[in-house]
């Protein structure tokens, strides 16, 4: 099976995660969520696997144009508007074997990448 990143092609953490990758051989399918938004299934499998919260993407104009309830929503609310907005959720997100396993990219964090790879 490959390793899957969902993320957008301009994302600057995107970028610095392919570089890594390509850097050590790691191959990947890229998927573009602007393109290919992910599915409601796929969105709770995320959620279940990693939760809502770590999926946000707290610092984008789609999260803060939700407003301050959001602050309260359950994690079915978050999967609504996960699936609806897929700019909501933090890039890049790592799916391996069909299992998201990592959100976000840090260098120093990506060890586990390695051995995915």
């Amino acid at each position: 099976m490959t390793l899957h990143v969902y993320g957008i092609p301009n994302c600057g953490t995107c970028k610095k995660a392919f570089q890594w990758l390509g850097d050590r051989d790691i191959s990947y399918t890229f998927i573009n969520t602007k393109e290919q938004p992910p599915t409601r299934p796929l969105v709770e499998e995320w959620v279940e696997a990693l939760g809502e919260k770590p999926l946000r993407n707290t610092s984008g104009q789609s999260y803060r144009a939700l407003g301050d309830q959001k602050q309260d929503w359950s994690d079915e609310q978050w999967i609504e508007a996960f699936a609806k907005d897929a700019m909501l959720i933090k890039r890049p997100l790592f799916v391996k074997d069909g299992k998201a396993v990592m959100v976000g990219f840090r260098e120093k964090e990506s060890i586990m990448l390695e051995k995915l790879g």
